[in-house]
């Protein structure tokens, strides 16, 4: 279960209750990132045997900390994902994720929370998965994010493209009728994977850990999603997400395009592009259940 189990320093919750000097867990990481830093200034004075040593500590302090972040994952991310996507937690850029994020914990608040970063993953296992929606960017106000996109906790008011994702549905499935809240886990364990292309934000400061790593990660999760299952729709919602998804094999999956459901485009392609039935169509034209839009409880 999410949240059950040792949690590494990647997922570690920012405490308000003690100093940063008690985090003992994140002290490599940040004598890592100085020793980094001085080296990036070019300091003269260090010889090459001082140079070769700076590297082989770091190339030691980051396997260490692969070490510990897989053995937090392992408790957060769902196991068919998990075993899917094992590659990619031992690579660099990830292990430079994991010490980035990490460090923004112990400095501000970062949404979702450590044990909500995953849920994509829990809620919808890799072989289970019919259709895709990409987002970009984490909800940054306060207990909206948790894991999937577009979607907000249960008393939190909507946002404003996914007022307009209802409207699209009220005109688009027979009996859809909106419901009072945000909360889209009744899709997501139907087989909707509802992805960002960036898994975490600052607090009120959208798009603040953009370019740090999620974006490769996110690339292998559509790749994998690509090479390894058949017929999932995709949906594509406005230009980042159409360029996100330009690897997926239209002879293998379906891909619909659209502008993105913000209320600044929406009006321009968005309502009426009918894509939850035609969803539907054609995962029943290929054998398989469709989804309950209406199923939001």
């Amino acid at each position: 279960m999410i949240g059950q189990g040792k949690i590494s320093s990647f997922f570690k919750p920012t405490s308000q209750k003690r100093p940063i000097s008690t985090e003992k867990e994140n002290t490599t990481p940040k004598k890592l990132k100085a020793t980094d830093d001085k080296a990036d200034q070019g300091n003269v004075s260090l010889s090459p045997e001082q140079k070769q040593r700076i590297e082989e500590n770091r190339r030691k302090a980051l396997e260490k900390l692969s070490s510990k972040s897989s053995d937090g994952l392992q408790s957060l991310v769902g196991p068919t994902w998990y075993k899917a996507l094992a590659p990619e937690f031992s690579k660099p850029y990830f292990i430079q994720l994991s010490q980035f994020v990490a460090a923004e914990r112990e400095k501000v608040t970062v949404y979702p929370p450590a044990d909500e970063v995953f849920t994509w993953t829990n809620t919808c296992p890799i072989n289970q998965v019919k259709v895709v929606i990409l987002g970009q960017d984490p909800y940054h106000g306060v207990r909206q994010a948790h894991g999937l996109c577009f979607s907000v906790k249960k008393g939190v008011a909507p946002p404003p493209s996914l007022v307009n994702m209802y409207k699209e549905l009220e005109n688009d499935i027979e009996g859809f009728k909106r419901p009072d809240h945000g909360n889209l886990t009744g899709w997501a364990t139907q087989g909707v994977l509802l992805l960002n292309a960036v898994l975490t934000v600052r607090a009120h400061n959208a798009n603040s850990h953009k370019d740090k790593g999620w974006e490769k990660f996110t690339d292998a999760v559509i790749r994998t999603l690509n090479t390894s299952q058949t017929n999932v729709v995709f949906m594509l919602w406005g230009s980042y997400a159409q360029k996100k998804g330009a690897c997926i094999d239209k002879k293998k999956h379906h891909v619909l395009k659209t502008v993105h459901p913000s209320p600044l485009s929406a009006h321009r392609g968005f309502f009426g592009c009918k894509h939850f039935s035609q969803a539907n169509e054609f995962l029943k034209s290929n054998g398989k259940k469709p989804i309950d839009w209406t199923h939001l409880p």
